[in-house]
């Protein structure tokens, strides 16, 4: 009968959490006993609502008796008073003795003795001794006796002085048998046949308490661990909402990078053309300042002849007057910038103000009326992330004017000859040898110009690698990870990502390896694969790392190996080029030196990549200079 306990739950109020009395249906179609449905709404008050689903009624709506959720609730009472009394685990206890018959009663004839019986004829008590006349003689033989009885007045009729041999059910009362003229419209039962049917009753009744109470307790357990389960949901939804505030406020501080160094790099190329203007008018203040000294000196000269000859060479050299160009920030870029950092703070702004302005019915129980909602069980909104709008890109100050800020273009004629084609691409070729080698010969302060502040994606991290310092730093976790699935998450290589891809420009970053024996840097496109062997660094053409494993250094690129000098280096420099089509990996130390470089002419959005296998190897991506 284990499946009338679900049912019990169906047929239970939400209100009074008990079996339906008198259940009524509102009009959106749940059920309520009637008392408490009044109750509830007369401290309600107008407008109604429905306790389960919070639906508003502006005027109380007409309830009527549910007829068969009625009949439903008394078979279900049946059943388990059934049930109670078919338990067999269970003996209702023996019903005792007459409890004045374990107690002394004096005999009514001699006053001292105590009684052996009681005969309800002569309504007295008698000793065993004066209780033989009604033993020996046969004039007593008709007088029933019982058990000495103490209170004998109690078991008369006081209307008619006679003995109550009967008992009224309806009434719920002992009568004699003039009282039955009364009570003709009644059942009453002798005495006897009363209490054993009440009796039989009483245990039946006794069996559905213990039920009732087994029941109880069970609730009692299942509610506890509930509210344990309740909690524990609460608190993981906690930790994942901390997560994704940690991811966002890693998204502010990028988005905050990456406009500040905008804007210095701006700054840093007008001052680069300032410091080249600095430079001609120096030269040309210089240059004007030996002219005037030599013609001091030719005036000087008191040799006619030879003034002549002074002054006619310095009479043919020109001057021209001093000329400052227009040198400017470029404001479009500067407002450019700010504006997109407006709109990401009204945006941000907006979808807070949303979350706060959620209506107040929205935030209670379904099952419990006007009892707020704990603030952890609110769904809020995620932010959306807006991809920012492009900017005009001002060139990126070049350590040498040799270098080019952009990728040369060609424009080819419509009908052009191989020949042509051939040379356009040799002369491509050329610059873009030429840029790597510029950037080859970079120091590192020239190269740090180019810092790009990486921070590694939550959402792509295998479960065995944890993340930490606000997501900078990657390791092998000592036990795994409960990250959430994602269609992102590396599945079979202890790998992450970066959060952000680079289409074009010129990026770098250090890495610092903390344990460098089992462990791996590079770049890879976003369709690289997450699942199986080919998901790992190097193993597949979608992505180039430098791989530490045990004591031997390797470059790997589509399965392919290609062993490098041992270094001593524990950080690592990766600058990537979008436009040039190269990445190059740096062994930085007190210098830096060469390890590996890939030509690549990149068809899709690269990003950093990381792995670490090993216990104890740690990745640390570096800010600071």
């Amino acid at each position: 009968m284990a499946e009338l306990d679900p049912l019990a739950e169906e047929l239970s109020c939400s209100i009074c959490l008990e079996l339906f009395r008198v259940p009524v249906t509102t009009p959106c179609g749940h059920n309520f006993c009637a008392s408490c449905l009044d109750e509830t709404w007369a401290v309600q008050g107008s407008p109604y609502r429905c306790p389960q689903c919070r639906a508003v009624y502006e005027t109380r709506p007409q309830l009527n008796k549910n007829t068969v959720l009625c009949t439903v609730v008394e078979k279900f009472l049946s059943a388990e008073q059934a049930r109670a009394v078919s338990v067999d685990c269970w003996t209702p206890p023996a019903r005792s003795a007459d409890p004045s018959a374990a107690e002394q009663v004096a005999c009514d004839h001699c006053l001292k003795a105590a009684a052996a019986k009681t005969c309800l004829v002569c309504m007295a008590s008698f000793c065993q001794e004066h209780l033989q006349p009604h033993l020996d003689s046969p004039v007593f033989q008709d007088h029933p006796l019982q058990p000495p009885i103490r209170d004998l007045l109690h078991r008369k009729c006081s209307q008619h002085n006679r003995l109550r041999e009967f008992f009224c059910p309806e009434h719920g009362e002992c009568i004699c048998h003039i009282c039955l003229v009364e009570h003709k419209a009644c059942s009453p039962a002798p005495l006897s046949q009363a209490s054993t049917d009440l009796e039989t009753k009483l245990k039946q009744k006794l069996a559905i308490v213990y039920s009732q109470i087994n029941g109880a307790s069970k609730a009692l357990e299942d509610v506890r661990a509930r509210q344990q389960d309740v909690r524990e949901a609460a608190n993981r939804k906690i930790d994942e909402i901390r997560q994704e505030y940690m991811e966002i406020k890693a998204l502010v501080e990028a988005s905050e990078a990456s406009s500040t160094r905008k804007i210095k790099e701006e700054e840093k190329r007008v001052s680069y053309k300032f410091d080249h203007i600095f430079q001609v008018l120096l030269k040309k203040k210089s240059e004007i300042q030996t002219l005037k000294e030599e013609i001091e000196v030719a005036l000087s000269k008191g040799d006619e002849f030879e003034f002549l000859e002074k002054a006619s060479k310095l009479q043919g050299i020109s001057t021209k007057p001093v000329y400052v160009p227009k040198v400017e920030l470029n404001h479009e870029l500067i407002k450019g910038v700010y504006q997109g950092t407006i709109d990401f703070k009204k945006e941000l702004k907006r979808h807070v103000s949303q979350s706060q302005e959620k209506r107040p019915e929205d935030s209670t129980s379904p099952g419990d009326p006007g009892e707020p909602v704990p603030p952890s069980t609110y769904k809020l909104p995620r932010p959306v992330r807006k991809a920012p709008k492009e900017e005009k890109k001002a060139k990126r100050p070049t350590p040498a004017p040799s270098l080019p800020s952009k990728p040369p273009t060609f424009k080819e004629p419509e009908q052009a000859d191989p020949e042509a084609k051939g040379a356009v691409s040799q002369q491509t070729a050329a610059v873009k040898a030429k840029t790597l080698e510029a950037f080859l010969a970079m120091t590192r302060p020239q190269l740090l110009e180019y810092a790009t502040k990486v921070i590694l994606d939550f959402n792509t991290a295998h479960n065995k690698v944890a993340l930490s310092e606000n997501y900078t730093t990657a390791s092998v976790a000592e036990t795994p990870q409960n990250y959430r699935p994602h269609p992102q998450r590396f599945t079979y290589c202890s790998q992450v990502l970066g959060l952000h891809c680079y289409k074009r420009g010129v990026h770098y970053w250090e890495v610092e390896l903390q344990k460098s024996n089992f462990c791996g840097v590079g770049i890879c496109y976003g369709t690289m694969e997450r699942q199986g062997p080919e998901s790992r660094l190097g193993r597949n053409s979608a992505s180039w790392c430098v791989e530490w494993f045990n004591t031997k250094i390797s470059a790997w690129h589509n399965n392919v190996e290609k062993t490098l000098p041992l270094t001593k280096a524990t950080r690592v420099g990766v600058l990537l080029n979008c436009e040039y089509g190269f990445v190059i990996f740096f062994a930085v130390s007190d210098k830096i030196h060469l390890l590996y470089k890939y030509r690549v002419d990149f068809t899709e959005a690269v990003y950093p990549a990381f792995w670490v296998f090993s216990a104890g190897a740690t990745l640390s991506v570096c800010f600071s200079k």
